[in-house]
């Protein structure tokens, strides 16, 4: 299929948000790690992850604590983009909410 940014690249409106990010393809080994070592139940309700879930993630994945809890803010933040999205709040919306991205 390609690699990830080529991936996004097919996406309406994303070519231009991609062209001057590296995108590490790695990077998603660590993610499937994470994600295979949850009960479909925490899959599909991230909320139902309390410590002890945590932790038991971590040790299933090889990742340490902070991982896990960078990769669930990292979904929380991407979850609330995409909510933006859908309700046609807009590109310069989505923009300012993202203090990290440069508009270029």
């Amino acid at each position: 299929m390609g690699d990830v940014k080529s991936l996004m690249n097919m996406i309406p409106g994303m070519s231009k948000m991609t062209k001057d990010i590296n995108i590490d393809d790695k990077a998603f080994g660590k993610v499937e790690a994470i994600i295979l070592s949850m009960t479909p139940k925490e899959r599909a309700n991230p909320d139902l992850l309390n410590m002890s879930r945590k932790k038991r993630i971590a040790t299933g994945s090889g990742k340490n604590l902070h991982e896990i809890n960078m990769f669930i803010k990292q979904f929380d933040q991407m979850r609330k983009m995409m909510q933006m999205m859908s309700k046609g709040k807009g590109m310069d919306k989505l923009m300012q909410g993202m203090p990290n991205m440069n508009k270029k």
